[in-house]
């Protein structure tokens, strides 16, 4: 049975930073795609960062130089590490596992497995 735990989400002002974090049990985040995703009320998932099995990792061009993905394989949890956020990063972040192998990590489908998501708010 599959489950994924994010962690870390909160309220911070403009220019903030927080890490979010996603406990994974039932699968193994070794050799698998894994992402972030957020969706604001109103706006359609939008993938956020990927990380591949070789460890490559991208961006949106949104989040690109502000936020860094990062894996502890030993401790099957993924990281978001998110700084100098803005009040248009607010939104429900969620982490996500492919349940197979893919060609590419950044995209947004072949993802199966997802968390019940972590809340971030930005005031300005």
């Amino acid at each position: 049975q599959v489950q994924l735990v994010e962690s870390g989400g909160g309220s911070v002002q403009s220019g903030g930073s927080l890490r979010l974090s996603c406990a994974a049990s039932g699968v193994t985040y070794i050799r698998r795609c894994m992402a972030w995703f957020r969706q604001a009320p109103g706006k359609e998932r939008e993938g956020v960062a990927f990380i591949g099995t070789d460890g490559s990792t991208s961006y949106a061009d949104s989040v690109k130089g502000r936020f860094t993905i990062s894996q502890d394989n030993a401790k099957n949890t993924l990281y978001l590490q998110m700084n100098s956020l803005k009040p248009e990063d607010t939104a429900m972040y969620y982490c996500a596992v492919a349940r197979a192998w893919l060609p590419t990590c950044a995209t947004g489908s072949g993802y199966n497995y997802w968390g019940q998501g972590t809340q971030v708010t930005v005031s300005s």
